[in-house]
């Protein structure tokens, strides 16, 4: 029977989990550009992405994501260019902490994903942490004459500096610029951090992205970089509406994004309960577990 407790109402290990995750997706193209210089000539990107985090959860029970070191994880589907593969599966692991067990564990989701679907598996682990944390890069492990290596790539926010991922014509860089200005808050003055936040919208708004896109990534980085201050946030809100043009409005923005993301949890909801229909479970419990009514229930088939 399907383990779903938590699956709707788990909470992150921290509120930024969620955000993160969803950049990578929203920019998971970019973020390979940004790993493989030649990704251009490695993925076939006619071919769309499919991601398969709910294939995901039943391969990694939630006892093993309860860890307060882990941060999130994405499993994508990726047509090649070689025809060595028609696709293969990129395992993304996103890891804040310092898990003694970092590299066994994915080790193990390695060879759980590849046994579950006989495809083969990159694993590729990017470490948020400050530039202490320590980042593993190999699996390694021997017993009488049977030995273990399992070697994955493996990238640090610190890999590169601010000067470099602001000069990058790569809209990840921003993501991970993002990420190392986001360990600021609390150490440095509200106002500083404020304005850190606004180098990178500056410098996102100055290249031709997608319009749809930049917005998507101007509230991401408001609530990544999370500011309570109101007017410091009316500041960025006046600076990015300057910056446009006066095209973008980001409170307006941010109303729609956030119906955006409701919709996506009540779809993922419904979903989830479907499942548990299948399982036999009663609709009392999936109510409990969902959110949902017993009559928006009953009606599922």
């Amino acid at each position: 029977m399907t383990n779903y407790k938590n699956q709707t109402e788990r909470k992150p290990r921290k509120k930024n989990d969620e955000l993160l995750k969803g950049a990578f997706e929203e920019w998971f193209s970019e973020f390979l550009r940004f790993l493989y210089p030649n990704a251009d000539d490695l993925f076939d990107f006619n071919h769309k992405l499919v991601f398969m985090d709910k294939e995901l959860l039943s391969i990694i029970p939630n006892r093993e994501r309860n860890s307060d070191k882990r941060i999130a994880d994405l499993l994508v589907k990726v047509h090649m260019k070689d025809g060595t593969d028609k696709h293969i599966l990129i395992n993304t692991e996103l890891e804040g902490g310092n898990d003694q067990d970092f590299a066994k564990r994915i080790y193990q989701y390695h060879y759980r994903i590849w046994d579950r679907y006989n495809i083969s598996v990159a694993t590729v682990a990017v470490f948020t942490g400050d530039r202490n944390q320590k980042r593993p890069k190999e699996y390694w492990h021997q017993i009488l004459d049977t030995t273990i290596s399992f070697r994955y790539r493996a990238y640090h926010i610190f890999d590169n500096d601010e000067e470099e991922l602001l000069l990058m014509d790569n809209p990840f860089s921003l993501v991970v610029l993002a990420c190392q200005k986001s360990l600021l808050e609390g150490k440095i003055p509200d106002e500083v951090l404020g304005n850190e936040r606004l180098v990178i919208a500056k410098a996102l708004i100055a290249h031709k992205y997608d319009r749809d896109r930049i917005l998507s990534f101007l509230v991401f980085l408001k609530n990544f970089i999370y500011i309570e201050n109101e007017r410091i946030n009316r500041i960025f809100d006046t600076e990015v509406e300057k910056l446009s043009g006066g095209t973008i409005d980001m409170g307006i923005i941010e109303t729609v994004k956030q119906q955006e993301r409701n919709k996506g949890k009540r779809e993922e909801a419904i979903a989830i309960a479907k499942e548990m229909k299948k399982d036999g479970l009663p609709n009392s419990q999936i109510a409990k577990f969902t959110k949902l009514s017993l009559k928006e229930i009953e009606k599922l088939k």
